[in-house]
């Protein structure tokens, strides 16, 4: 039974950061892999650098709020070019301090994607060269894309909620 390319991944993975690995799935066929938050740049300098994975292409970085848990993911969604494979890596930050560093050094892309991050979500990353709003106004005090702000105006009497089934 030939060992599919995923799972061939993964077992490059746990040679060398199984301890670092919490989670893995393949929602919609695509490899998602939890990591602890701690050596998330030495783990995608790793499969960069890798002669058999060559993660090379940084599709998108983004954040994700999950109030219920108190805790902001953030994700990368890593390609490679060569074998047409993508991998999804997953950390969470607690939502009071989302701390974690940059991957400028590795991908110069990521320079705007982690200044978006940092605008929507409040996501620090340590060691990037310009980390300030890029689409919010620079003297905006919340982080609008987190749950914790209303939709709407809640305010607003100048609709008729009946509608919609409110």
């Amino acid at each position: 039974m030939e060992v599919s390319s995923q799972e061939k991944v993964i077992a490059t993975l746990k040679e060398k950061y199984e301890d670092e690995i919490l989670h893995v799935e393949t929602p919609y066929n695509f490899l998602t892999v939890t990591l602890k938050k701690e050596k998330i740049v030495e783990i995608i300098r790793f499969l960069y650098d890798h002669p058999n994975l060559r993660f090379q292409y940084l599709t998108t970085l983004g954040g994700i709020h999950y109030p219920e848990l108190k805790q902001i993911a953030v994700f990368y969604q890593l390609h490679n070019l060569y074998s047409n494979e993508r991998l999804r890596l997953k950390i969470y930050l607690p939502e009071e301090k989302p701390v974690t560093e940059t991957i400028t050094p590795i991908f110069a892309g990521a320079n705007w994607l982690e200044r978006e991050t940092y605008d929507f979500y409040g996501v620090i990353f340590e060691g990037h060269p310009n980390l300030k709003r890029v689409l919010n106004v620079e003297d905006m005090i919340i982080f609008p894309m987190r749950k914790e702000y209303p939709l709407e105006d809640q305010t607003r009497d100048d609709k008729n909620d009946d509608m919609f089934g409110r």
